[in-house]
């Protein structure tokens, strides 16, 4: 006994459209597409310093993203420039050890810290000019780097997120 195949155009359609999904997830080609659609950085003009602790350091990568290749380390405490910022990765340069060049590193893997600032620092709402104070924290203390706009660092103080 035979069986008829009832409208074996659909059916190729359909084949063909999960044989092209299996070649895109792959060979790699979905995280090239990916990485095509970020937008572009953010503008940042900051200074950080390095708070990862892996003992060979700081992944600095050629994009913004895991699947990037490492294109070198930055030891811990060493400072960068900050230079741009997508999502959750800034773009770095100027490395005051290790690393020479331009590359991304995870933004959580980077901090500030107000030491130098005398009394402190004002922490604002917003990135705005207009924006009003809203917290001063002490001088000597560490933060965390959450982001950038031009040359205000998003930051993270006891749990709240501020720019200064």
């Amino acid at each position: 006994m035979t069986k008829v195949l009832k409208n074996p155009a659909s059916k190729l359609v359909i084949g063909l459209a999960f044989s092209c999904i299996s070649v895109i997830l792959n060979t790699g080609i979905a995280n090239q597409i990916g990485l095509a659609k970020s937008t572009n950085p953010q503008k940042c003009d900051i200074l950080a310093y390095v708070t990862d602790t892996d003992a060979q350091g700081l992944n600095v990568r050629s994009g913004a993203s895991t699947n990037n290749t490492i294109i070198g380390q930055i030891p811990i405490n060493e400072t960068v420039k900050v230079i741009g910022a997508t999502g959750n990765w800034v773009q770095i340069t100027n490395a005051s050890d290790g690393f020479q060049g331009t590359g991304w590193v995870f933004v959580s893997k980077l901090g500030l810290t107000t030491r130098g600032y005398g009394n402190g620092v004002d922490l604002y709402g917003t990135t705005s000019q207009q924006s009003l104070k809203v917290r001063r924290i002490p001088a000597n203390t560490v933060v965390k780097l959450l982001g950038c706009q031009g040359d205000k660092a998003q930051i993270e103080y006891r749990g709240i997120s501020y720019y200064y």
